[in-house]
This record gives structure tokens, C-alpha cells and sequence, in this order.
């Protein structure tokens, strides 16, 4: 199981954005795996076992979280970072973290499984506990969301530099 860590920690990283947080929701998945390790099947992938886990604690503390949070006014919500302009590599990464966090859950998932992690679709979607379709229709609109979301924006759009 400690070889899964950093793999896991990734696609909770890819799940949720916030080191801290993944962190939290690894430790979770992992003491849920060590409780109910009499469930695995010896003859079946551990590390699907694990993402399989780790997207349910995943979805449980998203519900739970959506229950319990309370509307940010403007005014309370954290500015962003501002970076200079030599970090542009960092800055798309960034972009894209961000564009993946705005992607409904079941996308996010299925699109780190497979993107990030490399995992096939059928054992993604077998990790996510859907049929192969449903993979790709939710592979499919993730990717266009991310396609419209990173297009540049029209000329007419873009902000200059008056003096």
C-alpha cells in the first residue's frame, strides 16, 4: 500500500486542488483501506482498490462539506496570486489546475484517472464504479469544458495598455 501514496496523493491533488486537503483525503482513503482491508480481492488490482476508495471518501466529504458550507460574499473570498510575467509555464499550470477544479466532480475524476494517472478506461471506469460509456461521455465533456475554458479570448476581449 505505501508504494500507492504518491499516486494517490496525486489524484487527490488532481481531485481537489489544496495540498493540505489531499492529504487529509489520503489519510482518510488509506485508514478506510486498512479498516475493510478484508474486502480486497487478492486476484484484483490494489491500486484500483485504493482510487476506487479514495473517490468515495472523495464524494462523501464533498456532500457533506456542500451541506455544511456557507456562502463566501466577495469580499471574503481570497484574491488570487499575482505572479510576473517570467512564470508563464507555472501560470498555464496554474490555468489548468484551475480550469480541471471548475469541472463538475465526475469529470474531474474520470479525467485525472485517466490523464493523469494513465489508467485504462475500462479499469477508470471500473475504479469509478460506472460502464465504460459513461467514462468517455464524462471524458468527452470534460475535455471540451476545458477546451472552451483555455480558448483565447477574441481580440476585441483582450485588455491594452492605455497610456
Amino acid at each position: 500500500m505505501a508504494r500507492e501514496i504518491p499516486r494517490l496523493r496525486r489524484y487527490a491533488l488532481a481531485l481537489i486542488n489544496d495540498p493540505e486537503q489531499a492529504d487529509d483525503l489520503v489519510q482518510d482513503c488509506l485508514e478506510r483501506a486498512i479498516r475493510k482491508r478484508h474486502q480486497w480481492r487478492r486476484h484484483g488490482s490494489i491500486r484500483s482498490w485504493l482510487y476506487r476508495i479514495l473517490y468515495s471518501v472523495f464524494v462523501n466529504q464533498s456532500a457533506r462539506r456542500n451541506r455544511d458550507r456557507r456562502t463566501l460574499t466577495l469580499e471574503q473570498s481570497p484574491a488570487l496570486p499575482s505572479a510576473p510575467a517570467a512564470q508563464e509555464h507555472r501560470l498555464a499550470c496554474h490555468d489548468i489546475a484551475e480550469a480541471m477544479a471548475r469541472l463538475p466532480a465526475e469529470q474531474r475524476a474520470a479525467l485525472a484517472l485517466t490523464a493523469i494517472e494513465g489508467l485504462a478506461y475500462d479499469e477508470a471506469a471500473g475504479v469509478l464504479g460506472i460502464p465504460i460509456g459513461t467514462l468517455r461521455s464524462r471524458l468527452a465533456r470534460a475535455r471540451d469544458t476545458l477546451r472552451t475554458l483555455h480558448e483565447p479570448l477574441p481580440q476585441s476581449a483582450v485588455l491594452r495598455r492605455v497610456k
